[in-house]
């Protein structure tokens, strides 16, 4: 009964904050033949008794959207959770750079076209906190100018989107990683500490640029999806929403493939994604990978 509690819980938290941050058909920019996003999120924390379920932020996860005049922005962190064996709470700096982001966004302090950009800003105002955020993330942002119809994205680490038109993948982010299950990421290490800890920079971000019709479909997440969901099912559930400008139909679709990467990363006999990696790297390895997973889905309305 537990865990049936908790499942019905965080779904209503993720509908709330899904629903509450998506884009109406009705808006007036949609006058001007802008296109536009209608977004929805959900998400699951790897430990129901220890992770965070709150607005913007699942387990060590963080995500975010914001706008400002015709942009809309998007993205996702992915807290390393190896910190915790420090002491230290991988959350507060996923948590810190997403928060960051989106006030940026919001005060339009970043140019649209350089989500590398924004990420390096708030990358740079954490590590010039008062309070020192330790930690390392991984992190992906998706910029839209409504007004050109194109998108611009900046991923560094194990995070990622899909877009899908007319049933076919047609743009997907490049995972970077330094060797098997050891993505780039953003750092700040403890005092003394630098030469032992992954430290990447904000502008080796992999970046992209290209435009996006009516209809089109859009999937940011962390690699609590993708290691854990085969693409074939993620496509064959985007294709679900393809125009689709109910944001509460989007939403089930949010919620059924987060629930899907929840379920298959506790299975001990599927092989994953990423136990097929772990696999082609020489290791023998079967099942799921428990993570924190997180979800924004959303489609291109004009």
């Amino acid at each position: 009964m537990q865990s049936i509690y908790w499942t019905g819980r965080l779904i209503s938290r993720a509908i709330w904050s899904g629903i509450t941050n998506y884009t109406s058909a009705a808006d007036p920019a949609l006058k001007k033949r802008e296109v536009s996003l209608v977004s929805a999120v959900c998400g699951f924390p790897k430990d129901f008794g220890r992770g965070r379920i709150s607005k913007g932020q699942f387990g060590d996860d963080a995500w975010f959207n914001a706008k400002f005049k015709a942009v809309e922005v998007i993205g996702v962190a992915d807290g390393v959770g190896g910190w915790r064996q420090y002491g230290i709470d991988p959350g507060e700096f996923s948590s810190f750079l997403m928060r960051t982001c989106e006030r940026l966004v919001s005060m339009g302090r970043f140019v649209p076209s350089e989500p590398a950009g924004l990420l390096a800003r708030s990358y740079y105002e954490l590590l010039e906190n008062k309070q020192p955020i330790l930690g390392s993330s991984t992190a992906c942002v998706i910029v839209l100018n409504k007004e050109t119809s194109s998108i611009y994205a900046a991923n560094i680490g194990d995070s990622g989107f899909v877009i899908v038109r007319k049933g076919e993948v047609v743009h997907r982010s490049s995972e970077q990683q330094h060797y098997f299950n050891t993505p780039f990421q953003l750092s700040l290490p403890p005092p003394g500490h630098s030469g032992h800890v992954l430290s990447d920079s904000p502008e080796s971000a992999d970046t992209s640029s290209f435009g996006v019709e009516d209809g089109d479909v859009i999937l940011l997440a962390t690699d609590g999806v993708f290691d854990n969901v085969p693409d074939q099912l993620l496509v064959t559930e985007m294709r679900k929403v393809e125009g689709e400008k109910d944001p509460t139909k989007i939403q089930g679709v949010a919620n059924t493939i987060a629930w899907m990467a929840r379920s298959l990363a506790f299975d001990g006999a599927f092989m994953s994604p990423f136990a097929q990696s772990a696999r082609k790297n020489g290791i023998d390895a079967i099942g799921g990978k428990p993570d924190d997973i997180t979800v924004l889905l959303a489609t291109v309305a004009i």
